[in-house]
């Protein structure tokens, strides 16, 4: 094996890094002058909801878990927040916030205390979530949805016209995650439990509180997802986030997050994220049909992964 090979596999993160070089690298050849400030700007922009709720998944497949809720929950909060707007924008959000804590709790209930299997329980939930805020919709037709001033800053402001908005609260949950994650007792508890749950009962540690957590704070993220994805869109429809729930998973699996948990962290979803946004912008500048953008989305993420497993293995 090769001195550089044996590197990136003690260095994941800086072949990820690489390899987002390389999908940079790719647009400017194919688009001489696409690569601008300007470009990496709304690249970030873009990136930043995704990566949220990348940050969400990160914590609950520490633990050889997931959340396929997460997007219903992000499209419900936003609908929640533009359509109570006229109650004040505090009022607003809380009750965004209160839809991502109620699923949390629901999740959290199920998964820890009556320990249904993750994906039946996030995906019931997630159903119902969906089915809940359709009927809410039909009885809101009379109002008019309104994104807040404040959210809209959010989701699409940019500091000194060049730094966005959100990506400074990405920075803020990243900063969090990445020091819960290693400097912290909950954060040590995740990946132990995602690695032998068996002999964190026997040592006597109450799993059900850690991953009651867990999964509350995963919703929670993802309301505060949907906020920053309404505040860009400025607009609330029932399908807001559908789009992000499978890249939310793959970003963070193409950043090294096993699927059976103990192993991964956020640095590398934060990469993951970063590479699935550059591979649309891509795709979307080949000008590929949606269909077969689709088709090759779903490929190349495929062989990420792949490669990814191969690398560490």
């Amino acid at each position: 094996m090769s001195a550089a090979l044996r590197f990136l596999r003690g260095h994941t993160t800086i072949a990820l890094i690489l390899l987002l070089a390389v999908f940079i690298l790719c647009i400017e050849i194919t688009r001489p002058g696409t690569v601008t400030p300007l470009w990496a700007s709304n690249a970030l922009l873009f990136a930043a909801p995704l990566a949220i709720l990348g940050a969400g998944q990160t914590l609950v497949m520490l633990t050889g878990g997931i959340d396929l809720s997460v997007a219903s929950v992000a499209t419900g909060s936003a609908y929640i927040l533009a359509t109570n707007s006229s109650s004040g924008d505090l009022t607003a959000l809380a009750l965004a916030l209160s839809l991502g804590i109620v699923v949390g709790i629901v999740n959290g209930l199920g998964v820890a205390v009556l320990r249904v299997q993750p994906l039946v329980m996030t995906l019931g939930t997630g159903l119902m979530t969906g089915g809940v805020m359709i009927v809410y919709s039909q009885h809101m037709l009379a109002s008019q949805p309104h994104v807040p001033a404040i959210i809209q800053v959010l989701g699409a402001g940019k500091v000194f016209g060049l730094v966005p908005v959100d990506l400074l609260l990405w920075a803020v949950i990243a900063g969090l995650m990445l020091f819960g994650l290693h400097r912290t007792g909950f954060g040590r508890l995740l990946y132990a439990i995602g690695d032998n749950r068996e002999a964190c009962h026997l040592a006597g540690i109450r799993v059900w509180r850690v991953l009651f957590v867990d999964y509350l704070i995963c919703a929670l993220l993802a309301a505060i997802a949907g906020l920053v994805l309404v505040g860009g869109t400025n607009a609330a429809d029932m399908s807001l986030a559908d789009v992000y729930l499978l890249p939310s998973v793959a970003c963070v699996i193409i950043g090294g997050t096993s699927i059976f948990g103990g192993r991964g962290g956020y640095s590398g979803t934060i990469v993951g994220a970063l590479i699935l946004t550059v591979l649309t912008s891509i795709l979307t500048l080949l000008d590929v049909p949606e269909p077969i953008k689709q088709i090759l989305y779903g490929a190349i993420i495929l062989s990420l992964a792949a490669a990814y497993a191969r690398l560490t293995e």
